[in-house]
């Protein structure tokens, strides 16, 4: 989908409200984004799309609205799993909380 090395997100502060991006290594699987938090749920960017899911991304020369949302790693492990491989295919990396990104979310 991508051979793009960067995506760059664009939350929305918790605290301020004001738009925070973040240039972060991705990759894509059937129309959607993944990004794989090292920090985990301690990373502002996470924190902040856990407060408010729509997102801003840029991609591939493309600007669009996603909707964003944490795998859930207990119950998604294939998913989870998958998304880590291709991390580790395409960077050497892949440990971390994985971040969904679905195009075209609704924004606020």
């Amino acid at each position: 989908m991508s051979d793009a090395e960067f995506l760059y997100l664009t939350t929305t502060g918790r605290r301020s409200g004001q738009p925070r991006q973040i240039e972060i290594w991705f990759t894509a699987r059937d129309g959607r984004y993944y990004l794989v938090a090292e920090h985990g749920e301690q990373a502002g960017w996470v924190r902040n799309l856990r407060s408010n899911p729509h997102v801003r991304v840029r991609v591939d020369g493309r600007e669009f609205a996603a909707r964003a949302r944490v795998v859930d790693a207990a119950t998604e492990t294939v998913l989870r799993d998958d998304v880590r491989q291709h991390s580790e295919r395409k960077y050497g990396w892949g440990d971390g909380l994985v971040v969904e990104l679905s195009p075209g979310g609704d924004e606020r």
